[in-house]
């Protein structure tokens, strides 16, 4: 289920004279079939914190898992907000996504039996997951907690014909 369009601009300070917006649908599509992002969070000191997952796009959301303890676990637990990034090394061909919103803890175990079995597909099973007591359960008895982030605004970078589009979305109530 995707939500309404985002409203969407071309920014030409950082847009080649010829470049065009990034269609959303181009970007969901990089979204649903990226099999690596970096999360950034921030630590109780105020530093930055990155590093790498695996994530799944499902219902408009970007969806990854952490055990409580992890240093991201702990960035999330004290400020929620978060940027996800996806793309290429390559400078000229390409596109970078970068999304921002707020990481939002996933407990019912019905959705999380949907979300392990996405994973299970995408990742072809390499992550599986047994779902009880409101998170992902692994092999070895590892406990991971599931967040979904909506996304408030998506970044696409477009290289080669460089464009930088803006995806805004609207505000959630609730």
């Amino acid at each position: 289920m995707e939500p309404a369009e985002p409203t969407s601009e071309l920014d030409p300070r950082f847009s080649e004279p010829d470049a065009v917006a990034t269609p959303w649908a181009e970007v969901a599509r990089v979204l649903e079939e990226a099999e690596l992002f970096w999360i950034s969070t921030v630590r109780g000191a105020r530093s930055p914190h990155v590093t790498p997952l695996p994530a799944v796009w499902d219902e408009a959301q970007l969806h990854f898992c952490t055990g409580a303890a992890e240093q991201k676990g702990v960035n999330l637990e004290r400020n929620p907000r978060c940027t996800l990034t996806t793309g290429s090394n390559a400078w000229k061909a390409g596109l970078d996504v970068v999304v921002e919103g707020e990481a939002v803890r996933v407990a019912d175990d019905d959705r999380l039996r949907q979300l392990a079995e996405l994973w299970a597909r995408k990742y072809v099973g390499d992550w599986i997951f047994d779902v009880r007591d409101g998170a992902f359960h692994h092999e070895g008895g590892g406990e991971a907690l599931v967040f979904a982030v909506a996304p408030s605004e998506v970044l696409a970078f477009a290289k080669g014909s460089f464009a930088q589009t803006r995806h805004r979305f609207p505000a959630t109530t609730g």
